[in-house]
This record gives C-alpha cells, structure tokens and sequence, in this order.
C-alpha cells in the first residue's frame, strides 16, 4: 500500500508531541475557567458546529468557562495527548476509546454527539461504488491513519473481508481528502458530512455509504481522562452540558444555527447556505437516535469494541464500563 501524507496551507495540523498552555483548566481574574480543547482537525471544519456554536452562543461562558481550541494529528492523537494529561478534554469519535484504552491510554469518552456513525464511505454516483467489497484495488482518501475515521474505513473493509493491504488508502489532511476525490485522484473517501456538501456544492452526486451499515461505528464523542474526570468534574460536566445545547440548536433549527455559526467562523462568513446543507447531512445522518442526547449506549460500544477485536484492529478487550461515563449527559 502506498502512503502519502498531504499538510494543505492552513488546514496542516500541529504537531504530534504539542505541550498545550492551560491543558488543566486554570481560574482565570475574572473568576471564568480557562480549558483547553483539543479538536482533532481544524476548527473551521463545519464537523464541530455544535462546539463553535456554543462558544458563539456564549454557552461556555454562561457555565463560567472560557474554552480554547487546539488542533491535534486526528482523534487517536487527540486520546493520546488527552490520556498524557496536555490537556483536560479533546474530540475523537465513539469508537476512539476502544482503540487506545487497549494500548493503556486512560481515556473514556463523556458524550457522543449522535446515534450514528460520524464516517461515511462516499463515492461518485456513477462510479459503480456501492459498499466496500467495490474498493478493492481502488484508492480511497482518509483524514490520517492517526484518526478514528481511518480505522473505522478499516472495520468497513474488514466486514467484507479485506484489510488494508487490498486498498490504496491515501492520509490527504482535511483539504485532501475530498480535493482529490473530487479530482478524480481517489475513487472514493473516507468522509464527514462537511467534505460531501463540498463535493456536493460542485455539482457532483454521490453514494453515501455509512459505516455504521456494515460495521459498527459512532458519531463523534467527547474524551476526558480518568484523572480529570475524578479530579475535574466541574470542567468536565458544565462543557459537555454547554457542547450539548450547540448540538440540540442544530438538530432543532439548522438555518438559524448556520447563521451564528457563519458569524463566528470568518472562513465561512460568506457560506451560510452551504453550511445549513452540512448541518442537515448531520441531522440525516449522524446526529439522531439517541433517547438521551450525549448518551453512550454501552451495548452498541460493546460491539464495537467485539467487532474491533475480532477483525485484530485491537489485541485487547477492555471492560465496557471503563471506555465511557454518562454522568455528566441528561
């Protein structure tokens, strides 16, 4: 398999080692505390609307917390800097925990945001693409083999059979990945709702093939490590809270939200409609089934993490109830 790694003008990532200022969430003159978070692309991906709408909102500041953002090398960097203690809390997906806490990285995810899966193989409409057993030979985009994503391709791969060594998976950073698909450089992506609404606005139709139809993946998921959990709850809880009302804006008017959003993110000032069109793909397809918005359902995690061991993505099971809390959700 042949592995590039493209770092594309402002959307590169920081580094993998990074030490983050203020990681412990420090108590600031003003009587707010300050917290470090650690997101696993860009902030300016649409993917973290519910984040960057609390923070426009004022929902963190409300919860006395003044939140800052910080790239990492995709979720399973997230996990490792988080597990290290360089920083309080970060965002992976679902599955994320499953994959580092076999490598004794002592993280757990606190929230989910959604009851489906994040990751969405996605193909041309007319490339004859229409599950993975097609991608075979073929050469596919991910985000970077340190990202959750990626390893949920790999669990969709494994369903039918094939591993990594029968695909050309290319780590393109969050412009590749769908610039060359949409290029013609990559017969498919392993993609968030954001890239397909960019293929999308060029006027290409697509297949979308959500992971979560052929193995078992989540949407995305809020990490915290053992020790801040126990020693920080009063971080923890009121973020994942303020997180979860910039979720809920979203799921309950995606027109208004994209509006503030588009406000607050000066890269997409002038894209209003195309971000309400991203926000709805997440309505459609990540954000619902959840009875309790935020909520881990320990047994879809259970098998996750089975699915993840049998396919030897993970050489270790962990106990469920030591990958996630629910008690700062509901």
């Amino acid at each position: 398999m042949r592995r590039r790694q493209f770092v594309l003008g402002s959307a590169g990532f920081a580094g993998a080692g990074l030490i983050l200022p203020g990681g412990t969430g420090r108590a600031l003159a003003q009587g707010a505390q300050q917290v470090t978070y650690l997101l696993p692309a860009p902030t300016f991906l649409p993917a973290f609307g519910p984040w960057m709408l609390a923070q426009a909102r004022g929902y963190y500041a409300d919860v006395g917390l003044e939140v800052s953002f910080q790239t990492a090398q995709g979720g399973v960097d997230v996990a490792t800097q988080v597990g290290a203690g360089n920083a309080v809390i970060g965002g992976a997906i679902g599955d994320t925990p499953v994959i580092v806490r076999a490598n004794r990285i002592p993280v757990r995810a606190v929230a989910v945001l959604g009851g489906r899966s994040l990751t969405q193989i996605t193909a041309m409409a007319d490339s004859g693409i229409t599950g993975p057993a097609d991608l075979a030979g073929k050469t596919v985009t991910t985000l970077s083999y340190q990202d959750t994503t990626y390893y949920a391709l790999l669990a969709a791969l494994a369903s039918v059979g094939l591993t990594r060594d029968d695909v050309d998976i290319q780590a393109a950073g969050p412009a590749g990945v769908w610039q060359l698909f949409l290029a013609g450089e990559a017969d498919a992506m392993a993609a968030v709702p954001d890239w397909i609404g960019l293929v999308q606005a060029q006027g290409h139709d697509v297949n979308i093939m959500p992971v979560e139809d052929y193995a078992p993946s989540m949407a995305q998921a809020i990490l915290s490590s053992d020790e801040a959990i126990d020693e920080q709850p009063d971080v923890v809880g009121p973020l994942v809270r303020a997180t979860l009302q910039g979720l809920a804006d979203i799921m309950e008017d995606p027109a208004g939200a994209a509006v503030d959003y588009a406000a607050h993110i000066a890269q997409h000032a002038d894209n209003v409609a195309g971000i309400e069109h991203v926000f709805r793909l997440y309505g459609e397809y990540v954000y619902p089934g959840q009875e309790v918005l935020g909520a881990m359902d320990p047994d879809r995690l259970s098998q996750v993490q089975d699915f993840y061991v049998e396919q030897r993505i993970v050489r270790r099971r962990t106990p469920v109830d030591e990958l996630y809390t629910n008690a700062f959700v509901g």
